[in-house]
């Protein structure tokens, strides 16, 4: 176990003071000896209450519909992972004490799972790279690490109990949000010997029912989301409560988002909640261009890798990976190179960009652009099966 976490103990030895070691040396022991649940363990009870109603899919609004079952796995520092567990999709109960609701030890993914007319399968996208960075999530956080495999055959069967919810047609999926927790009730600072592990599920409908909407951003030179040496690369809540009173703000100038900067030089990080792509004429080429993963504050987004992994596959198009400042993105658009610009994430796959407000000046976008609207068709030909896609992307359940 060490041996196989070495570059993440390292890390953690090294950037932090002897005193905060003894939790993190703690959660090492943990983590190497705790068990590991398995999908055969898997128990279902049965629904005791009617089924919940169900609302026509056009009327399908994000994250405000759940089905009728939750998994969940719990997990203490004596016993190590219990017995996964699909119940009756109802409220937790949990100390008022617990450490996730203190101290931010929580942490979530979000996928989905798509029904293919070809094959009436139920089908997860690439849910191995979902696993990794969750695991990746908890284990910052202190928590336990987990058998990624095991997960997704979990998430396989919870999938299949809820296939009723999977709504059918283009733009349609049931949302799945795996999320961890620490539970336990302990007002100190420190690593959380309770742990829940569970999963939702939400039935959504197109985010863009009525075809594309470019949307407009602003540049936000006052709020930072992320920073070398903090979470920004990992999926855990405290990255997300602070934005939201930026968006707030910038949604009551006018705008949809907030473009996220960092630095003097003004670095473009993200946009919102999505990572973000530009799309540059450099002469007689093309460049999709994104923010790095290296200084660990972009989020290692499923939808980022998988565009940067097609658009490599691609003719006539060169990725770079390398932070784009707003000064830069200024000067192409007002050379005329600056061709495209797209956020990208689970819930929207793609999201046109036809305007930043840069320090009170408008950049203006062509939206939509041939490479946004080729991605999109790429990538939803692959969720729902109508393109086979690279080799072990579209998970059959």
């Amino acid at each position: 176990f060490f041996l196989s976490q070495k570059n993440w103990i390292f890390t953690m030895l090294t950037s932090r003071s002897p005193l905060a070691l003894r939790p993190i040396l703690r959660s090492l022991v943990t983590r190497g000896y705790a068990s590991n649940f398995r999908a055969s363990d898997l128990t279902i009870k049965p629904r005791t209450s009617p089924p919940r109603v169900k609302s026509p899919k056009e009327q399908l609004a994000f994250g405000k519909e759940f089905s009728d079952s939750m998994l969940t796995i719990d997990w203490t520092r004596e016993g190590g992972w219990g017995t996964p567990v699909i119940k009756e999709f109802g409220d937790l109960a949990i100390s008022p004490a617990a450490t996730g609701l203190h101290y931010g030890i929580q942490c979530f993914e979000g996928m989905k799972c798509y029904f293919s007319p070809s094959d009436d399968s139920l089908r997860l996208f690439r849910p191995d790279l979902n696993m990794a960075r969750m695991n990746s999530s908890m284990q910052r956080l202190a928590m336990p690490g987990f058998d990624g495999g095991e997960m997704i055959e979990l998430l396989k069967k919870f999938c299949e109990v809820e296939k009723e919810w999977v709504p059918k047609g283009a733009g349609y999926s049931l949302y799945l949000r795996p999320t961890a927790i620490g539970t336990h009730p302990f007002l100190g600072v420190d690593v959380s010997d309770h742990v829940k592990l569970f999963v939702i599920a939400s039935p959504v409908g197109p985010y863009y029912p009525t075809g594309f909407k470019p949307v407009s951003l602003f540049a936000d030179s006052t709020n930072k989301r992320a920073w070398p040496g903090g979470v920004g690369s990992f999926k855990v809540g405290g990255n997300y409560g602070p934005t939201i009173l930026p968006a707030k703000e910038a949604m009551e100038k006018g705008f949809n988002q907030i473009l996220w900067m960092f630095g003097d030089d003004d670095e473009v990080t993200e946009c919102g909640a999505m990572n973000l792509f530009f799309v540059v004429q450099e002469g007689d080429k093309k460049v999709l261009w994104t923010a790095p993963l290296s200084r660990g504050d972009i989020l290692p987004g499923v939808t980022r890798k998988s565009i940067i992994d097609l658009c490599e596959s691609w003719d006539g198009i060169e990725v770079r990976e390398s932070f784009p400042k707003m000064p830069e993105i200024k000067k192409a658009s007002q050379e005329g190179r600056l061709l495209e610009a797209f956020g990208a994430g689970t819930a929207a796959v793609v999201s046109p960009i036809e305007r930043i407000n840069y320090n009170g000046y408008d950049i203006n976008i062509p939206a939509t652009g041939e490479l946004t609207s080729k991605v999109w068709d790429e990538l939803n030909g692959i969720y729902y099966g109508d393109i086979e896609g690279p080799e072990g992307w579209s998970v059959r359940v």
